[in-house]
């Protein structure tokens, strides 16, 4: 509910921003939006047969992880001309990321090879967006505002996102016995998805409100 929340707040919010900025807000309600109803489907099919399929949560993660770095790339388009390389960077790196991850957790390769693709995927991300092109363009063209906001998002990226593989980590490489892996794995992700998702748009929708807000002034 707080992710259905959060959309219809993003949407509505649209108009209170000049036009460069609501693609980013569009995007951020599109995160939530596609995140609540996949968790809807997760929770019928949970009540229905105690379990939660991954197939679900990699189909949510292959269309919202990437709209969530598709926002570093919006964001900075609206202060500065972005080289289309910075897009395709980051959406290589969040594919690399994912389908590690799907691997391993759908048993197509062996759990700790899976991780180990999906931390090289993750870790290209933060290569880019801290020492890469789109960390100089934020650095060199961005007004303050947009600067803090993106070091945030970065930090999301770099700790908030870390709740992933330690839910994968205590899902798939401590042994556990089945039932306890899937309890203390989707407890993790879930927690992850709420923060992450919603923390990240209410960013965006912040630098928005408060470079509309300066030009209005102007």
């Amino acid at each position: 509910m707080a992710l259905v929340a959060s959309t219809a707040f993003f949407f509505l919010e649209r108009d209170r921003v000049v036009a460069k900025w609501r693609t980013s807000l569009t995007v951020s309600g599109l995160v939530t939006l596609v995140a609540a109803v996949h968790y809807f489907y997760m929770r019928d099919v949970w009540v229905t047969t105690g379990s939660t399929p991954t197939v679900f949560r990699y189909i949510d993660w292959f269309i919202t992880v990437p709209l969530l770095m598709i926002e570093f790339y919006l964001i900075l388009s609206a202060i500065a001309k972005v080289p289309v390389g910075v897009f395709w960077r980051l959406i290589i790196g969040t594919l690399i990321m994912l389908i590690g991850g799907y691997l391993g957790e759908a048993k197509y390769m062996q759990a700790m090879s899976a991780f180990v693709l999906g931390m090289v995927g993750w870790a290209y991300i933060l290569y880019e967006i801290f020492l890469g092109e789109a960390s100089k363009i934020n650095a060199q063209n961005a007004p303050h505002s947009v600067q803090s906001a993106f070091k945030v998002m970065r930090l999301i990226v770099t700790f908030g996102w870390a709740i992933y593989p330690l839910g994968y980590y205590f899902g798939y490489l401590t042994g556990q016995d089945v039932a306890n892996s899937a309890n203390s794995l989707n407890i993790i992700y879930n927690l992850a998805d709420v923060l992450n998702k919603i923390a990240f748009g209410l960013i965006i929708w912040g630098v928005a409100v408060k470079e509309s807000e300066s030009l209005h002034k102007t």
